[in-house]
C-alpha cells in the first residue's frame, strides 16, 4: 500500500512539474513574440473595435488615394456598418467583403453620417457609386453584381476623382 501512494504521489508531482513547464514556455512564448491578439488589436479601430485595413482606390489617371477602412467581415458587423457613428476621418471608410458576387444593396436606417457607396465588383472595379443619405431607408443598389462596398465620407469620392471603372484593392 505504501508503494502504490509513493507511486501515486511521484506521478502526481511529475504532472505538476509538467504543467508548470508548460506554463513557463507558454509564458515566454507570449513575452517574446506578439500573439495574433496583440497584433489584431494594435490594428483595431478605437470606435468600432473592427480591424483596420488599408484599402486604395487608384483612378483612371493612376493617382492612388489609399483609406484606412475598419473590415466589416462578419455578417453581425455588417448589420451594424457605420450606425450611430457621428464623425470618420476624410480617408477613413468602412469595407464589407463578400464571399460571392451578388447584387448589392444598402440603406441608411440608424446611419448618421451621409456617405458614399463605392459598390466593386470581382475584378476589383468600381461598378457605381452611390448617396447614402442619413437614416433614408430607401436602398442603394449595385448595378450590377459586386464582391464588396467601401464606405467613404459623402463626396469624398468626387472630390478625389474617384469613379466607375478605378481599380480598388485591398
Amino acid at each position: 500500500m505504501m508503494a502504490w501512494r509513493n507511486r501515486m504521489m511521484a506521478a502526481m508531482a511529475a504532472l505538476a512539474l509538467a504543467g508548470c513547464s508548460q506554463a513557463a514556455e507558454q509564458t515566454a512564448e507570449r513575452e517574446t513574440a506578439p500573439t495574433a491578439s496583440a497584433t489584431t488589436a494594435a490594428n483595431a479601430h478605437p470606435l468600432s473595435g473592427l480591424e483596420v485595413v488599408p484599402v486604395t482606390v487608384t483612378t483612371a489617371d493612376g493617382t492612388a488615394h489609399t483609406f484606412r477602412a475598419e473590415l466589416a467581415a462578419s455578417a453581425d458587423e455588417q448589420r451594424r456598418g457605420l450606425m450611430f457613428r457621428t464623425e470618420m476621418g476624410p480617408d477613413e471608410g468602412m469595407l464589407f467583403p463578400y464571399a460571392a458576387p451578388q447584387v448589392l444593396s444598402f440603406w441608411m436606417h440608424n446611419t448618421v453620417l451621409p456617405l458614399d457607396l463605392v459598390f466593386i465588383d470581382a475584378d476589383r472595379t468600381i461598378i457605381n457609386i452611390g448617396a447614402g443619405e442619413p437614416y433614408n431607408e430607401t436602398s442603394i443598389t449595385s448595378d450590377r453584381p459586386g464582391i464588396a462596398v467601401l464606405e467613404l465620407n459623402a463626396g469624398r469620392a468626387a472630390e478625389l476623382g474617384i469613379a466607375p471603372g478605378d481599380r480598388v484593392d485591398w
